[in-house]
């Protein structure tokens, strides 16, 4: 558990106010330019995906990550930490499940349960990791735990830079 005091999690924490205020102002253009970002890193990563393996559930959690950013990138479930330790940790305890449990319900659950509480006391609460977890612990077929681990990383470090960009998109495209 982090030493941080329990009436503050930082996770929970919504966007700055002066940022909610500058999104408000943006016009449907603007919008719509803020958009396209997300919009071609999902595409980016169903190609990804479709060329290096069957296991299409990770894709669907991390394209819900990339939009959960566009929507507010500075909501603390979306920022930096919470989303890389929530999505790490989700992909090593879906895999564990995996492992030990076998495909199916109980180690979907399990990694749903698990990945949950080690959200909480990490206090890096990012909800499309219980996503993550419960994919990797109900993997398809023969599907390389390698190339889902590399994939996930090199998906997480992209919706990083996402994030970035998206702060920083918000505050140029005010009008």
């Amino acid at each position: 558990m982090t030493s941080k005091s329990s009436d503050h999690l930082e996770s929970l924490e919504p966007s700055r106010p002066l940022l909610r205020r500058e999104r408000r102002r943006l016009t449907i253009r603007n919008e719509l330019a803020l958009a396209v970002l997300p919009t071609v890193t999902v595409l980016a990563v169903l190609a990804l995906v479709e060329a290096l393996t069957e296991q299409r559930l990770l894709f669907a959690s991390l394209a819900s990550s990339a939009f959960l950013i566009y929507l507010d990138p500075e909501h603390g479930a979306n920022r930096v930490r919470a989303l890389v330790f929530s999505q790490f940790f989700a992909s090593l305890i879906g895999w564990a499940a995996f492992e030990t449990i076998g495909a199916g319900y109980i180690a979907a659950g399990t990694a749903l349960v698990v990945t949950t509480v080690a959200m909480i006391l990490a206090d890096a609460v990012h909800p499309p990791a219980v996503a993550t977890a419960m994919s990797f612990a109900l993997r398809a077929k023969d599907a390389s735990n390698l190339l889902l681990f590399i994939l996930a990383l090199t998906i997480t470090a992209a919706l990083v830079a996402m994030q970035r960009a998206a702060v920083w998109s918000i505050v140029r495209l005010r009008k």
